[in-house]
């Protein structure tokens, strides 16, 4: 999938080896290992993790826009919207992020980059569902299929054509 590219490299690849110093090489029993979605400290379990034990949600209201340019928000994983979503606006300039004289202008700036940032994120959500699906369609569905078609064979050999006429399944033969 192609990725919308970083501003500024540099300080992306700054953020994450902080991130990643800070975070020790931590691995959450659930297999979270992105270094953000960790609290900082010595915890070994990610945030997610954490909400779920204390009975709290584990999700948050992402401001697409960034919190100074729009109140729009969506939910989303709590650990996506620390670890991909406020570090992808990490990226974006200063000034844009935090709008702190309110300029229409950088308020624009934040809803266009927060929607390509939002976007690509919820396509790569959706991409991971729909390959989920075939995989279902796949294992759960196409081979039954085969094996219904298996066993009409099966049937129409031993008990002749139109076996079902002298069944319960005749119900279901198709009008014609």
């Amino acid at each position: 999938m192609r990725k919308i590219p970083k501003r500024d490299p540099s300080s992306v690849f700054v953020r994450e080896a902080i991130a990643e110093r800070r975070n020790d090489g931590k691995k959450c029993i659930c297999g979270e290992t992105r270094p953000r979605a960790f609290a900082r400290g010595k915890s070994k379990s990610c945030a997610k993790c954490k909400r779920k034990k204390r009975g709290h949600t584990t999700t948050d209201n992402h401001h697409v826009a960034g919190d100074a340019n729009d109140p729009t928000t969506i939910p989303v994983d709590v650990n996506d919207h620390r670890a991909r979503l406020n570090a992808d606006q990490m990226d974006w300039p200063k000034e844009t992020r935090e709008n702190r004289d309110g300029s229409p202008l950088l308020a624009a700036a934040g809803c266009i980059r927060g929607f390509a940032d939002t976007s690509v994120y919820l396509i790569e959500q959706m991409i991971c569902l729909l390959e989920r699906l075939v995989y279902l369609i796949e294992r759960l569905v196409l081979r039954h299929a085969e094996m219904l078609e298996v066993l009409d064979a099966y049937l129409t050999r031993t008990l002749g054509r139109k076996w079902w006429l002298k069944t319960e399944l005749k119900r279901f033969a198709p009008k014609r």
